[in-house]
């Protein structure tokens, strides 16, 4: 073996090989650094001496399926410049590791397609050492994402467990990078988020949230001249739970031959009229549970005619059209109706304000898909710090189908 293929195989150059030897399905390879290479790790001058050595192994690039390691004893050096003594800088690995750089990169390259066992597995390493690799990666990268340049992101919060866990995140809306995550929900999550916005000094221009009070209050004291656009997903969500709990009631107050007509039709209620499919006779058996109830028809109807608020021409079709909406609710003698018409009386602002900034957080919603597919891929993380960590390189996986 010439010295050449330390460098083109494994990136170590500055150093003379010595020997290879085979032990136990492995091959270690013996370099030296020679007297006249010296130089300070401080000064980087070239007047010094040695003063004795350490010998290390390192882990570095297999070869095929055997593990290969660097065998060296690193000189510590006396400096005659600036009378230190220190050992030198190797340059073809950090400081205190174990494993060369070339096998760190390997490794993140691995991890980009396996799991983290699987990788250990091929390498024959500890799991421990691929996650240590794999986190110094991350927090490299993506432990302190840039704010500067934000000008619109969206705000939910996702459960990660059994337990009522939470975590808040925070998305840039441009990028498609999460560039927060809080524990649990609520305003009390996002202090964090708020103290570094303030230090980067970003200019928000509008905020995608739910019509939660928790939000709303935080991004109105914290961001007073961003624009709040109310998400149409989660308003037409929580129409769809309203119209759930009506067809619930209504069905605890017919005899069971209305029982019978209603049984089953909730998903049919809550579908879309174009995605009702005819093989199955779902218009015919929708059809037939809307004639039991007027209150049910009638919220059915507007349910189906609240979806095109967000596809008027502009703003001004789209707050007549609202209002239009909003008296018909109120005048239908439903309470669900009249009580859901407040609500999207009073947040009105927030839901038109998606004609001056047409943002939702449907990006986020795709992300909140991803953090769940990455827990389930993983079994659960037991480290919260390293799952976060996960969740901000999210944006550069791509998932792609294998037949």
């Amino acid at each position: 073996m010439s010295t050449s293929i330390l460098y083109h195989g494994f990136g170590i150059y500055g150093y003379r090989y010595v020997r290879s030897k085979y032990q136990q399905g492995t091959i270690v390879f013996t370099i030296k650094k020679e007297d006249c290479a010296l130089r300070c790790p401080s000064c980087q001058g070239r007047h010094v001496c040695r003063r004795g050595a350490q010998l290390r192994w390192f882990h570095t690039l297999p070869i095929g399926r055997k593990q290969i390691y660097i065998r060296l004893h690193i000189p510590r050096v006396f400096c005659r410049d600036c009378s230190v003594v220190r050992q030198i800088s190797l340059g073809f690995a950090d400081p205190r590791r174990t494993y060369t750089k070339s096998f760190e990169r390997y490794v993140v390259e691995l991890s980009r397609h396996m799991t983290i066992q699987d990788v250990a597995l091929h390498l024959g390493v500890g799991w421990d050492l691929v996650k240590e690799i794999q986190r110094r990666h991350l927090v490299k990268r993506f432990s302190r994402p840039q704010l500067k340049r934000l000008k619109r992101i969206a705000i939910d919060e996702i459960s990660i467990g059994k337990d009522h866990r939470y975590l808040t995140v925070v998305l840039d809306l441009l990028t498609g990078a999460v560039v927060f995550v809080g524990d649990g929900k609520g305003a009390e999550a996002l202090g964090p988020f708020w103290q570094r916005l303030k230090c980067s000094r970003a200019k928000i221009e509008a905020v995608a949230i739910d019509m939660s009070p928790a939000y709303i209050s935080a991004v109105s004291g914290n961001l007073p001249n961003a624009t709040i656009v109310f998400d149409h997903f989660h308003i037409i969500k929580l129409f769809n739970e309203k119209l759930s709990d009506l067809r619930r009631n209504i069905y605890q107050k017919l005899n069971k031959t209305g029982q019978k007509v209603l049984k089953g039709t909730r998903w049919l209620l809550l579908k879309n009229s174009h995605r009702l499919r005819p093989k199955y006779q779902e218009k015919q058996r929708l059809a037939k549970a809307l004639r039991i109830n007027n209150a049910l028809a009638t919220a059915y109807y507007l349910k189906e005619d609240l979806g095109q608020l967000w596809s008027q021409e502009n703003k001004h079709e789209a707050s007549l059209f609202l209002d239009s909406w909003i008296a018909r609710a109120s005048q239908s003698g439903v309470s669900m109706l009249n009580s859901f018409s407040k609500t999207l009386d009073r947040h009105r602002h927030g839901i038109l304000a998606y004609y001056h900034f047409p943002i939702t957080t449907g990006p986020l919603e795709g992300t909140n898909n991803k953090i769940k597919t990455l827990q389930k891929q993983a079994y659960g993380y037991r480290d919260i710090e390293f799952f976060k960590l996960k969740i901000y390189a999210l944006h550069e996986t791509k998932y792609a189908l294998v037949g």
